[in-house]
């Protein structure tokens, strides 16, 4: 499988940001990885192992960043407020220098944002936040709400990078029809820990008549990789 390598000194981060872009062709995707994870977890992990075949014969190809969640809701060293504003940078960094790279590499209008667990955040978050780029949000096991991360404390800007609030406050229907085009899924299993967020972020897009599919895998199914190398089987 065709594996690039890529590393750059983002300006809107003030600091180098590597990523990895597995196969060479196809349907993009826009790859987060777990909370505080590193752009190799996902391959890593197996995920890009679990549709080698499709990455090989040009059917998917995955463009896995790295994160700043260690610099932005986790850093507890610093004020809720400079927390949010770091996630801000990271998601200029996305809109604005990995958007213009993948499209360099792949010419598709729109593309896929997917993660398991944090990485659901951000895809539901980045993807919610630009439905003119992105045309797909693939959640497995996501979690959903920030409010977590800010002990309290919460404002303007965290309530636009918050999508359970942020949809279900929208009532501009020229946006609404916009997520209406999207196509969502939450995967989640029914021992998962992140269960309770994605029944809640179902019935907040449901009320706005965003449709979604909302997929409880039984059988014991948890929050895990190995349940989330199945959910990629059938899913991407």
């Amino acid at each position: 499988m065709q594996t690039e390598y890529h590393k750059w000194f983002s300006p809107n981060l003030n600091r180098n940001m590597e990523l990895n872009v597995y196969g060479q062709g196809g349907f993009p995707l826009l790859v987060f990885p777990t909370s505080m994870g590193r752009f190799y977890q996902y391959a890593d992990m197996g995920m890009i192992e679990a549709r080698q075949e499709k990455y090989e014969r040009g059917g998917l190809q995955a463009f896995c960043v790295d994160s700043v969640d260690e610099e932005s809701w986790y850093n507890k060293h610093i004020p809720p407020q400079d927390r949010i504003i770091r996630h801000m940078q990271y998601d200029r960094y996305l809109h604005d220098e990995v958007v213009p790279f993948l499209r360099s590499k792949n010419s598709a209008p729109k593309f896929a944002v997917t993660g398991c667990s944090f990485g659901g955040y951000h895809s539901a978050n980045f993807g919610l936040k630009y439905p003119g780029l992105v045309s797909h949000i693939i959640s497995f096991g996501g979690a959903f709400d920030i409010k977590q991360f800010l002990g309290g404390y919460y404002n303007e800007n965290a309530y636009f990078n918050n999508p359970i609030d942020f949809i279900a406050g929208t009532s501009d229907n020229v946006q609404l029809d916009r997520y209406r085009a999207q196509e969502i899924v939450l995967a989640t299993g029914e021992t998962d820990i992140c269960l309770p967020q994605n029944l809640r972020f179902a019935d907040v897009l449901a009320r706005k008549c965003i449709p979604c599919k909302l997929d409880v895998w039984g059988n014991g199914t948890g929050h895990d990789w190995p349940w989330w190398q199945a959910m990629a089987v059938k899913y991407l």
